[in-house]
């Protein structure tokens, strides 16, 4: 018994950083968050002129993880606990923002001087309370380094979590399932994941682009087809509920508004450094 497809939205365009078009998955005014995701953006693909320098700058967060997977383009991280990184086609950076930290993620130096083509995702994952004041981590995986397998016409690149016998290279905090899927003409893929677990498909290519599936919880199973005449990307995402309460406003998630409002007073005071 496979689980069925409780619902489907699309995702809707907006504007974040410095002006930066993406397509948002959620939240939305039809759909708040995931659990324990409170986020999902799809940025790109976008064309950036030479000399453009739009993107992300200094901002902080606390209390969740940012995941930022890039399929196109260059991205540079910088962050006020000194971490720095650059990320390419295909490379992948999980923050653990926790206590609190300020960062940027802007086109890096070869995508502003040449020019070219941005597209990518990001992810945020929410921190139980007993997490949300652990210190910031920053893990980067270069390309190469995420696991891939190939069977019966489904290619998978394992970010996180277990698919066609590869397990994802990402440590993280509780476990989850975050797998970048290729189904080829009439090839299907089934993917078990634990009852308990939220888990929701986003399609970014092909004749369903934009679109995000969410599953209910009756079965164990996860089965994706693909009934068209090209290959489908999805980005099959899943993990365990928190059962706790959400409060967030902008870049930070806690669990009180009190939480929120020391959050905001630990920014304007310095307390999460400067880039």
């Amino acid at each position: 018994m496979a689980r069925t497809i409780e619902r489907t939205i699309t995702a809707v365009h907006a504007t974040e950083g410095g002006g930066v078009s993406i397509r948002r998955a959620f939240p939305t005014a039809t759909l708040d968050m995931i659990n324990p995701f409170p986020l999902l953006d799809h940025l790109g693909p976008l064309q950036v002129p030479a000399g453009e320098q739009s993107g992300f700058p200094d901002h902080p967060h606390r209390g969740f993880e940012t995941v930022t997977y890039l399929l196109e383009g260059q991205f540079e991280h910088k962050d006020s606990f000194g971490n720095r990184g650059l990320l390419g086609p295909g490379d992948v950076q999980w923050m653990t923002a926790g206590s609190g930290l300020v960062h940027s993620e802007m086109p890096g130096p070869d995508l502003v001087k040449n020019g070219g083509t941005l597209h990518g995702f990001q992810l945020w994952v929410n921190l139980p309370r007993k997490d949300k004041m652990t210190a910031p981590r920053y893990q980067e995986l270069k390309a190469a380094e995420i696991p891939g397998a190939t069977a019966g016409g489904v290619s998978a690149r394992v970010i996180t979590g277990e698919a066609l016998g590869r397990r994802g290279a990402v440590e993280t905090r509780s476990p989850m399932l975050y797998v970048h899927l290729t189904i080829e003409p009439g090839a299907a893929h089934t993917q078990t994941v634990p009852r308990s677990w939220n888990v929701f498909a986003y399609h970014l290519g092909g004749e369903r682009e934009g679109k995000l599936d969410i599953y209910d919880r009756d079965a164990d199973d996860v089965v994706l087809t693909n009934g068209t005449t090209g290959a489908a990307d999805v980005l099959l995402i899943g993990g365990e509920p928190i059962d706790e309460p959400v409060a967030r406003y902008g870049p930070f998630v806690m669990n009180s508004r009190e939480e929120l409002v020391q959050a905001a007073q630990d920014f304007q005071s310095g307390k999460m450094g400067h880039i």
